[in-house]
């Protein structure tokens, strides 16, 4: 480390490069480092940067980039680049400064896309980095040089990096966000770099022209469409709780028909493809819900999978990769929540997705001798995760099946179980039964003659036919009977004292409430009539 630090003071700019070659092979994979070299670090930071301040030739300078850019994975010696001359020599041989002359000047792409890498590694680890990045307006100049992204000249791998620092900046800082969003346009120059990227072409408003499904994207198209989704995600990110004029409904619907063709997409890997769908998916939690009808819209030209005159392609994509997420069975709350939120909110607006996805999640009812949960159903999967550990992912899942229901208790009791439904009930107040707040068609679901024959003898708490068991207390005495309910009363009475359970009760408007609340209430109304009396 000393003899690269004595590099930068003395010899020539060959020696120079040289001795930082080796450096950089010696840590071309180094992630965490000796804290007893910290100083020899930033005392290298630090002399790198007064070269590069030079008149270098571009070989040395992406040299001196790299070296810059495996030193800035350390936080603790990041002081040198965080100044406004570090950020401003990043900046300037990135080719990010705020003026259309300092673009013209940038020419070698090695050094452009080091300089990038760099940025990206400042600004993801130093708070100071973001706000200069704020304060020179990188964001800006990033947008400038993406309206060139139809350019072929243009390298790729700086347009990637475009994006890969556009990601973090927009991530990082909400203001950044904010002016991408209002005054750089951001929405239309995202959605136009992903249609150019996935080469899409339109063949009547809102429509994707041809089957393009056969043609699978390669590498590099999937890996950049997808930081190209991931800027598009913040850029979105609060959309739908705001009110949008008329041109933005159009962009809203003009972007989700491109992710709608997206999902329809394949690439050169089933991981690949599902990375792909992910990011999909992810920004369609974003959009408008009123704009999701594309996704099912009978003018796909590519769709195959007909329903009442639409086109379920899409859909289908997002029910097997929500089966798939359950399959996993890990990360269910980052993996498995998005996709769920989807399907839920648009089965909420939209009756012919909700009829479709009914059909295959709850098709009618005709075998009740298993319990909800137990079986390899889509039906089972998605109960057997309402009373899943993680909150989020219990909750999630049993919205979904209560909006596929219509948001009847019935409905859902008939094809989950009381027992399965509980929470769901609770924390909407319809313990006592009802419906719930939504509004849905009026037609009626029908039970199969099966379902129907059957029908009296399943224990509602755990939906199926139970197995006849023997009674517990056949043969005992009245006084046997009642010395057991006794000691039962006792043994609550005392769990209940000893505050290890809680009574409660499903008061009148479906929500629960203690016990004790009906007794002093019973107690208050017998105390009246008293006084009355």
């Amino acid at each position: 480390m000393e003899r690269e630090a004595e590099a930068e003071q003395g010899g020539g700019e060959a020696d120079l490069e040289r001795r930082l070659r080796a450096f950089n092979r010696q840590n071309s994979q180094t992630f965490k480092f000796d804290l007893k070299e910290q100083e020899e670090r930033k005392k290298l930071c630090d002399e790198v940067l007064k070269e590069l301040q030079k008149e270098l030739g571009p070989s040395c300078q992406v040299t001196c980039l790299e070296t810059i850019r495996i030193l800035s994975r350390d936080k603790t010696v990041l002081a040198p680049l965080t100044t406004k001359l570090g950020m401003l020599l990043l900046i300037k041989l990135a080719g990010l400064e705020h003026t259309q002359s300092s673009r013209k000047e940038t020419s070698n792409f090695g050094v452009t896309v080091e300089a990038l890498k760099c940025l990206c590694n400042v600004v993801f680890n130093s708070e100071m980095a973001q706000q200069l990045s704020m304060d020179f307006k990188v964001a800006n100049g990033i947008c400038e040089r993406l309206k060139m992204h139809r350019d072929k000249n243009l390298a790729h791998e700086v347009k990637f990096f475009d994006l890969r620092l556009l990601f973090l900046l927009s991530a990082l800082r909400m203001d950044i966000r904010t002016r991408l969003k209002d005054d750089l346009q951001g929405l239309q120059l995202l959605t136009d770099v992903l249609e150019n990227k996935l080469d899409i072409q339109w063949s009547e408003k809102y429509v994707v022209a041809g089957n393009l499904r056969s043609h699978p994207l390669s590498d590099v198209q999937t890996d950049f469409a997808i930081e190209a989704l991931k800027v598009l995600f913040n850029v979105t990110y609060d959309c739908s709780q705001k009110q949008i004029d008329e041109d933005l409904v159009h962009r809203y619907r003009y972007l989700t028909a491109i992710l709608c063709h997206s999902l329809l997409l394949n690439t050169q890997s089933e991981n690949k493809t599902e990375e792909f769908h992910s990011h999909t998916i992810n920004l369609l939690n974003n959009i408008p819900v009123s704009s999701l009808d594309l996704l099912f819209s009978p003018s796909i030209e590519c769709g195959t999978i007909d329903y009442n005159g639409k086109k379920m392609d899409a859909v289908e994509v997002l029910l097997a990769f929500m089966e798939k997420r359950i399959d996993r069975g890990t990360n269910l709350k980052e993996g498995l929540t998005p996709v769920l939120s989807v399907l839920t909110e648009c089965s909420r607006i939209h009756k012919d997705m909700r009829k479709y996805i009914r059909s295959r999640v709850l098709p009618p009812l005709k075998d009740v001798t298993n319990r909800p949960e137990v079986g390899t159903t889509l039906r089972n999967k998605l109960v057997r995760l309402m009373t899943h550990i993680d909150t989020g992912v219990k909750h999630t899942a049993a919205e979904f099946l209560f909006v596929l229901c219509k948001e009847s208790v019935d409905c859902l009791l008939k094809y989950a179980g009381y027992g399965n439904a509980a929470g769901l009930l609770a924390a909407h107040g319809l313990l006592a039964g009802g419906r719930g707040n939504g509004v849905y068609s009026d037609d009626e679901d029908t039970d199969t003659e099966e379902y129907k024959c059957v029908k009296s003898f399943i224990n509602p708490i755990t939906g199926h036919i139970e197995d006849p068991k023997p009674n517990p207390m056949d043969g005992m005495t009245d006084e046997q009977k009642e010395y057991e309910a006794m000691k039962l009363v006792n043994m609550f009475d005392k769990l209940s004292r000893e505050q290890i359970i809680k009574p409660m009760r499903v008061k009148a408007d479906g929500t629960m409430g203690p016990l004790e609340e009906a007794a002093n209430e019973c107690i208050s109304d017998r105390d009246s009539s008293s006084d009355s009396d």
